[in-house]
């Protein structure tokens, strides 16, 4: 049989990393470089069934582009063009930059909404600057902002916003933007910039003055959520006709807008003036193309908007980015995303956009409508540029109740359903109220604060669970019926409550749960004595030094007289698999609660780590005087061969061992039968110790070749006899090696 692997991990000097960087600095600057372009990746291997799809999902996802960005502008307070300039940029540039075949880049309601009131603040206290203006230069600075994100690979960070709470603050918003867009929809003139709940007030209080425009608001937006509930139910109904009803249903917009524009026409030939609020005219072509205007003085009216068109940029085009990699069966790149965002805004600005990202709706078509590569955005780009120089002359008629019905509609997938709020609710209460408070705020206050203050709330439930971890106490449960092979599992796990047996007495096992740092150190740490004082006794010494005091410390209770019928502690065992990092401060409170506990059993307490995955937190206790025991260093035979029969066991042959240990009173009434059968109960007769927690002792471990195995029917092998072990005595493999380890060792010092 092979010796076992002994584990000795050295740390690497600084001049050995540094020459190792300055080696692969060349390839990884490369790398770094050619990351900015993925469309080189593929583009070599572009084919023409590829070109097909791609063809179809774009010009699918264009048709529904010019809709969306005409409606979004005016939600942002700009003129239609606007929004069509933002969807052409974003989908123009994206596939250079981009890694989701997926993503549609353009104008989207939330980041609109929030435009919309940027402008209003800048128009209060400039009335000079234009609302294109400050479009644009919200272009340029998140466009700038997303570049440096994402160039200095700091995408990591939108891991740090969960669910909850994007979900919350969307569902607020969704209501936000639908409840500004009533007054639109039946042709009520109202304060939209307002809180959401007073805008109700005011629309109940106007009811009286409904005007015409109801007649193509509210038809419309019934129209959407027919032809879409249909389409679905007839598609699945009816096979032969899914794909002509699938795509009906995904241009239902358009198809709404062509009608209504259509019957908007035909009501307003020979009139002078419209009976009900239309577009009128949109400039053909990229009519506001050229170098922003970048005012330094409104960047202050625009700071308190600005963090949140950031936040919601990144982390709606991320996480929308990610779930469709995800179905689709690809990796994105977050970091070149949130780049790829950044460079089509930088872009958009010289073309006279506002700033757009990935929406999840019209991600969902092109997916679904067969995208194959990131360039079918770029025909989606070519849908929207043969809108802006062909059909501006037909956007004249669009009726605005029409616009407002397809914003109304579009929002409506930002709401979260009953079915993700109960499943919410059943799993995590706190992260319950995160979302409430997202959409309370939101809706009461204003979406700003509401984005703001579920990012707060959810940072601190991250703290606090970063600094209160849980830390638990093992029990033994063996798996067979000799008690050779067991697991270690919660104490107060109730499945375990008859199974469970107690471990070796003066022995602790505990289970840390998160990596130790400062945060969770001291909390850590006194969990970790607190557990160890109440399953033990103070030592003798300890007591005889509070007895020459006459009393011990004011902040000592008086249990210590209760248990006197428990061990005193010997041994803690610490399970280190989930033990990922650990800081200079936690070392640091490691090793002061090691201290105290020494003082408190009245002698040196062994400190065993079992199952630590990391090279760097072992070799980082070592450096802190974990990992040797008491009676032996490094290296040498006692620490390294606890379960090396030729090391360990004190006789070769169970006879030999028999007659070593005499013939005593205790043997003859411990020794039953003629079949000589060495058992836990026989060790603890013949050697006069207390229960050891049914372990086998490695005195018990013998070679086979020296057994007579006619004369002993049973063999007793130690099943960690071949695990790998670490230089030091102290690291083991698993909690039960490390375990059996320190019941042998015990045992064997008794002797």
């Amino acid at each position: 049989m092979d010796p076992p692997i002994i584990l000795d991990y050295e740390s690497a000097t600084l001049r050995d990393r540094s020459r190792n960087f300055v080696q692969k600095l060349p390839s990884h600057a490369r790398h770094y470089i050619s990351s900015f372009f993925p469309v080189f990746q593929w583009i070599t291997r572009y084919n023409s069934a590829w070109m097909t799809q791609d063809i179809i999902a774009g010009m699918t996802v264009g048709m529904m582009l010019v809709p969306q960005g005409i409606a979004y502008a005016k939600v942002a307070s700009l003129d239609p063009q606007y929004g069509l300039y933002a969807s052409f940029v974003g989908s123009c540039f994206y596939f250079i930059f981009g890694t989701s075949k997926d993503i549609s880049i353009g104008p989207i309601t939330v980041v609109s909404l929030l435009v919309g009131n940027a402008i209003a603040s800048v128009s209060a206290t400039h009335p000079d600057i234009t609302g294109p203006e400050v479009a644009v230069y919200l272009c340029v600075v998140t466009g700038v902002i997303c570049i440096l994100i994402g160039m200095i690979r700091l995408g990591f960070l939108v891991d740090f916003i969960p669910e909850p709470a994007i979900a919350g603050y969307m569902t607020g918003s969704a209501i936000t933007i639908s409840l500004g867009q009533w007054g639109k929809l039946v042709g009520m003139k109202l304060n939209t910039r307002q809180a959401p709940y007073l805008i109700i007030a005011d629309f109940l209080s106007g009811l009286s003055g409904i005007h015409i425009d109801a007649a193509f608001g509210v038809p419309s937006l019934v129209a959407l959520y027919v032809i879409r509930s249909l389409a679905a139910k007839l598609g699945a109904r009816y096979p032969k006709y899914k794909k002509p009803l699938f795509y009906l249903g995904i241009m239902r917009s358009s198809v709404i807008l062509i009608v209504g524009t259509f019957i908007s026409f035909l009501v307003n030939m020979g009139k002078e003036k419209s009976p009900f609020s239309i577009l009128k005219n949109v400039p053909a072509g990229f009519d506001a193309m050229g170098v922003p205007r970048m005012d330094i003085d409104i960047l202050g009216d625009i700071s308190g908007v600005l963090p949140s068109i950031v936040l919601i940029m990144v982390l709606e085009h991320v996480s929308v980015a990610k779930s469709f990699g995800r179905m689709s069966d690809y990796v994105i790149d977050p970091n070149q995303e949130i780049m790829a965002i950044g460079v089509t805004n930088l872009a958009g600005a010289f073309f006279g956009a506002y700033p757009g990202t990935g929406a999840f709706s019209r991600t969902a078509i092109m997916s679904r409508s067969g995208a194959k590569t990131p360039l079918s955005s770029g025909f989606s780009a070519t849908v929207v540029a043969l809108a802006l120089y062909v059909l501006t002359p037909a956007f004249y008629y669009i009726p605005d109740a029409l616009l407002a019905a397809v914003v109304i509609h579009a929002v409506t997938d930002l709401v979260s359903g009953m079915k993700y709020i109960r499943e919410l609710w059943h799993v995590s209460k706190l992260e319950f109220m995160v979302f409430a408070a997202a959409v309370s705020i939101t809706f009461f206050d204003g979406v700003e604060d509401g984005i703001y203050v579920a990012i707060a709330l959810s940072l601190f439930i991250v703290l606090v669970n970063l600094a209160r971890p849980k830390v638990t106490v093992l029990a033994r449960s063996p798996l067979t019926k000799d008690d050779s092979h067991a697991i270690y599992v919660d104490e107060k796990d109730p499945h375990f409550l008859n199974a469970a047996r107690p471990i070796t007495s003066g022995l602790i096992v505990i289970r840390l749960t998160s990596a130790l740092l400062y945060p969770n150190a001291g909390y850590v740490c006194e969990s970790i004595v607190e557990c160890a004082k109440a399953r033990t006794r103070r030592g003798q010494q300890e007591q005889e030094q509070q007895g020459a005091a006459e009393s011990g410390l004011w902040t000592q209770g008086t249990d210590d007289g209760k248990k006197t019928h428990l061990p005193v502690l010997d041994a803690i065992v610490l399970d280190c698999a989930a033990l990922s990092r650990i800081d200079a401060t936690a070392l640091q409170t490691l090793v002061s609660a090691r201290d105290l506990l020494d003082r408190y059993a009245g002698h040196t307490v062994e400190w065993h780590f079992a199952g630590v995955v990391s090279k760097q937190v072992r070799n980082d206790l070592v450096l802190y005087g974990f990992g040797s025991l008491p009676e032996a260093e490094p290296g040498t035979d006692e620490n390294i061969a606890y379960y090396d029969a030729a090391n360990v066991s004190r006789s070769t042959t169970l006879k030999e061992d028999e007659e070593d240990r005499g013939s005593s009173k205790e043997d003859s009434t411990c020794n039953k039968g003629s079949e000589k059968v060495l058992d836990q109960k026989q060790y603890e007769c013949s050697h006069g110790v207390a229960s050891t927690g049914d372990y086998p002792s490695s005195e018990d471990m013998v070679d086979m070749y020296y057994m007579d195995q006619s004369q002993y029917t049973r063999i007793i092998v130690d099943p960690h006899q071949n695990l790998p072990r670490d230089r030091y005595p102290a690291f083991h493999w698993d909690i039960d090696s490390a375990v059996k380890s320190i019941v042998d060792r015990h045992a064997i010092h008794r002797v």
